[in-house]
């Protein structure tokens, strides 16, 4: 788990984006609208809450300016020095403490305007105080340009380092300038660090990440070193001194003995000899890269000797807490990037080292004591003296030997396309598979599956002659019945024919006038009877229509009625009438003056009712009176509420102009 993360630092403005920045939302977020005639309590107030909003955004911005970056101090020593070699931790301070100092003058500045505006006389002396207390805080931001700048640039380049836990597996590779170690970084991880054929293509360190035995571990690829005073190193060496000194990890000193990196195996001897001091209580390997150009056996005496020196010094730095060292397996390796033989090899024995000793130190530690207390070891005892090895039953054997023949036997897709002329030639069947009846039906057209139906069980072989047939039928179906019947009228008494003809008549003209109506605008959606305000849709209506036609009408009059809902309920005539309205009233009478049913009798605004509030109706009348009285002036503007405020202008004139000279009067 990562316990440094640089990427989530905000942003540091530059200085005059700072003071737009708390200015504008000075004046978003208080009142602008102030007038002379204002009591003097109510102007000292107005301006009094400016000063200090302004004061307490420039608080915020920059106490998360200063919590936000790490304190060298408080953080891993491996962080701390990689900032101090990064950007000299002197210069930082100094920018984080020039931020702290602005931030307490801004209090103090506020402070004391605050107080001066206690004791404003005017409209004008308020709003120069209030000038002049924003202007000091503006200036001594502005003041903070250059440290803010600093920060800035910090915060960009600590975003970009990698996220390195201290605490975790980790891996570290070192040695001089391009002996193969990025290479090997891409090969076991999946990190992809730029390779060249020249000395520092490497300029900060690179993490990647790999797996070894279900445990994750952090490798770190850092920049070449070369072997010179330590005064004389640049930043780019210092990174990488940092991580040997800081981080608890497995080393890996990388060695080109093939010299295509153009330093000699003296001086990469010189090298580790004069950097072992970073080594010590670190499981130390020695690998030997590019075998491929030069094997290790094929070193001249001289070389090999340096190599076995190197071993030897190896083995002297690698010793736990108990002082015996440990046996020489896995401390010299040879391997190729090149060609990846031996990369694995290397990977897994620097994982193992770094596993054991990870282990014995957590063995000898004393927390040890309470992990023991939580184990039990279960050793069964044996119940008598009998034997019982592991026995494979005789039928398991004979099952697994059968299976291994027709394993032997069934050839592969793969077998029968090279059999059969190769990938491009050979096509698989998909249908040999299939479980048939019959073996022999698998390569056949039909059947096939729809649906989980065999087509070939629904198709006759006799349809088209059966279609013909139906065909045949049908036409002289059609020739023998008349569907489309239309009553002549021969069999019609006199009476019924003109009946019919006056049907029929009255049927075109109401097909003309509903084609007219659909044509024009006068197509109208139908309304319920309810609303049918001009009467045109009643029962009598319908029995002169229907009696113009010689129907009797009275039996559809009936039915309409009988389907027309009557009144439920009579509403009582409530809350005094002018007049009385006796028991034994006509329905009529009564349904006449009761009120209606679809919406009841509105309460005027000032009656009186019990229980609200109110004393009478005089009183009830007075209340709505001020009411409407007080929010004449809010209606007025169209404001909603009290906290609907209008700023008509951005950047009202009298706020954001000087005091004019004389003779000058034209600022209107």
């Amino acid at each position: 788990m990562v316990q440094y993360n640089f990427k989530k630092i905000t942003v540091v403005p530059k200085a005059n984006d700072f003071v737009d920045i708390i200015l504008s939302r000075t004046q978003r977020q208080t009142p602008t609208v102030v007038h002379k005639g204002y009591a003097i309590s109510r102007l000292r107030q107005f301006y009094m809450r400016k000063v200090k909003y302004t004061q307490q955004n420039f608080h915020d911005k920059l106490s998360t300016i200063i919590d936000e970056f790490p304190r060298l101090d408080d953080i891993h020593p491996f962080y701390g020095d990689l900032l101090h070699v990064l950007y000299n931790k002197d210069h930082y301070k100094l920018a984080l403490g020039a931020v702290n100092t602005a931030r307490n003058q801004i209090g103090k500045v506020a402070k004391d305007y605050v107080k001066l505006l206690k004791y404003g006389d005017s409209l004008y002396r308020c709003k120069s105080l209030k000038v002049a207390a924003l202007g000091r805080m503006c200036t001594l931001i502005k003041k903070l340009s250059g440290s803010l700048a600093y920060l800035e640039q910090i915060r960009q380049h600590m975003a970009r380092l990698p996220s390195i836990d201290p605490n975790t597996r980790t891996i570290l590779i070192c040695g001089y300038p391009n002996v193969g170690k990025s290479s090997f970084i891409n090969k076991i991880t999946r990190a992809d660090v730029d390779v060249q054929p020249y000395a520092f293509t490497t300029k900060s360190l690179f993490v990647g990440h790999t797996d070894y035995k279900y445990l994750r571990y952090q490798v770190i690829d850092t920049p070449g070193i070369l072997d010179r005073p330590f005064e004389d190193r640049n930043i780019i060496e210092m990174c990488s001194i940092t991580a040997l000194a800081h981080l608890r990890s497995a080393v890996l000193f990388f060695l080109d003995i093939s010299g295509s990196c153009g330093y000699s195996i003296a001086q990469q001897a010189a090298l580790f000899h004069s950097i072992k001091s970073l080594f010590m209580n670190k499981p130390l390997m020695i690998v030997c890269n590019k075998t491929d150009l030069q094997p290790l056996e094929g070193l001249s005496e001289e070389d090999m000797k340096l190599v076995m020196e190197m071993k030897a010094e190896a083995m002297k730095t690698v010793i736990g807490q108990g002082g015996e060292a440990t046996n020489d397996e896995g401390v010299l390796l040879t391997m190729s990037t090149l060609t990846e033989d031996g990369v694995i090899a290397v990977k897994n024995a620097a994982c193992e080292r770094l596993l054991n000793q990870r282990v014995e130190i957590k063995m000898k530690s004393k927390k040890i004591n309470d992990c023991l207390n939580r184990f039990h070891v279960a050793i069964p005892k044996p119940r008598d003296q009998k034997e019982r090895p592991p026995c494979i039953p005789q039928a398991v054997l004979e099952a697994r030997a059968q299976q291994a023949a027709e394993n032997e036997k069934r050839k592969t897709e793969k077998d029968l396309e090279d059999e059969n002329g190769g990938a491009g030639v050979y096509s698989a069947s998909l249908k040999k598979n299939y479980i048939l009846a019959n073996e022999e039906w698998k390569e056949d057209i039909l059947p096939e599956i729809l649906d989980g139906h065999n087509v070939a069980d629904f198709i006759d072989p006799d349809i088209l002659m059966r279609l013909e047939e139906l065909e045949r039928e049908e036409g002289m179906r059609e020739a023998t019945d008349d569907d489309n019947f239309e009553m002549d009228g021969e069999d019609l008494t006199p009476e019924e024919q003109e009946a019919l003809a006056e049907i029929r008549k009255k049927k075109s003209m109401l097909i003309q006038q509903h084609r007219v109506k659909k044509s024009t605008a006068e197509s109208r959606p139908t309304v319920p009877r309810k609303f049918d305000k001009r009467r045109e849709f009643t029962s009598k209506r319908m029995g002169r229509q229907l009696s113009s036609l010689g129907l009797d009408p009275s039996l559809a009059i009936e039915r309409a009625r009988s389907r027309s809902r009557g009144r439920k309920r009579e509403r009582s005539p409530e809350r005094g009438d002018a007049m009385d309205v006796d028991m034994d009233q006509s329905n009529k009478k009564l349904r006449t003056r009761s009120t209606s049913r679809s919406r009841s009798v509105s309460r005027a605004p000032a009656e009186f009712v019990p229980g609200a509030g109110f004393k009478d109706s005089d009183q009830k009348a007075k209340a709505i009176k001020l009411a409407k009285k007080s929010v004449k002036k809010r209606n007025k503007n169209a404001r909603r509420g009290e906290a609907d405020r209008v700023i008509p202008t951005l950047k009202p004139k009298h706020l954001f102009s000087g005091k004019r000279s004389i003779g000058k009067n034209q600022r209107r």
